[in-house]
């Protein structure tokens, strides 16, 4: 069954599954999505599997409807739908089995709508908003297509303490950024440039330069602004390792990491981004994890 096909089954469904059909439906849609990182790993706790599932079926089908419907118009139309469902979930009315199954996941954690709500807005954004003036602006995108995924995490994990955000903020927004300059060539085939203007028009790189297509010497040197940037903000996130549970802190390791070696390998090809998509190789994961595994062991012993 197609995505399009799975839309309107639902759209049109007359009874609503129960809390184990949901749960298992949002436990097969996670589980059977190719990740670089998995959705739930061996040091997740057992009692919080279903309920990482729920939060990542949600994510995943609000993500699709931006991007897996053909046309910006129908894709506004289903994430409008999306919308008002969340918002009939907070009602106590779902009928939809991401919704059911969330709606226990919500409930159990407290779970406010905002992070959910914004999701959407950004996906929405995506549909009308091709490229940015500025890095503010940005940003504010990177607030809301990023940064929610890391809030919803801490909620599960019960430690969303305003530092702990600030953190988990910065993390996500240093992997955003690091996933579009890794993907500057995909992103312009579809017609999107997350290069802020701003910052083209600093380093001299001009829109018949961008056209091209190609890493001009303008190109490299704003490319390497850019990567250092999202250094930055996964940097600053750091602390964050140390002040949630023993069972994300690898987690969480693994994803600064994963997003470091994104701009390691970005440099690595000097830059060429236009030329090569960088990538991170199975061989660099398998040591990414074994780092963050004597990282957790060496705090661990250390009694931090």
């Amino acid at each position: 069954m197609s995505f399009l096909q799975e839309v309107d089954r639902w759209r049109n469904a007359t009874e609503t599954p129960s809390l184990a059909e949901a749960e298992a439906y949002c436990a097969q849609l996670a589980t059977s999505h190719y990740e670089n990182f998995p959705v739930v790993s061996w040091v997740l706790p057992k009692r919080l599997h279903q309920h990482f599932y729920n939060v990542y079926a949600y994510c995943r089908w609000a993500d699709d409807l931006g991007d897996e419907v053909g046309s910006p118009e129908r894709a506004l139309e289903l994430l409008g739908w999306w919308q008002g469902e969340l918002d009939a979930c907070y009602a106590g009315r779902v009928r939809h089995p991401v919704f059911v199954a969330l709606q226990k996941t919500i409930q159990q954690f407290e779970i406010p709508r905002q992070p959910f709500a914004d999701l959407i807005s950004a996906f929405e954004q995506d549909q009308t908003v091709r490229e940015y003036d500025t890095f503010d602006q940005l940003l504010d995108y990177c607030c809301r297509s990023a940064n929610p995924v890391g809030r919803l995490v801490l909620r599960l994990a019960e430690c969303d303490t305003p530092q702990a955000v600030e953190w988990s903020d910065s993390i996500c927004t240093g992997l955003q950024l690091a996933n579009f300059w890794q993907d500057v060539a995909r992103d312009a085939a579809i017609g999107r440039v997350y290069l802020p203007r701003e910052d083209r028009e600093t380093f001299h790189y001009s829109e018949s330069q961008r056209e091209l297509r190609k890493s001009t010497p303008e190109f490299v040197s704003l490319m390497r602004f850019e990567v250092d940037r999202a250094r930055g903000f996964m940097e600053a996130g750091r602390p964050l390792v140390g002040q949630v549970p023993r069972w994300l802190e690898v987690e969480i390791d693994l994803f600064i990491q994963g997003g470091l070696q994104i701009l390691k390998e970005i440099e690595t090809i000097r830059y060429s981004v236009w030329e090569v998509r960088p990538t991170i190789s199975k061989w660099a994961l398998a040591q990414m994890f074994t780092g963050s595994l004597l990282r957790w062991t060496k705090r661990r012993l250390c009694g931090s």
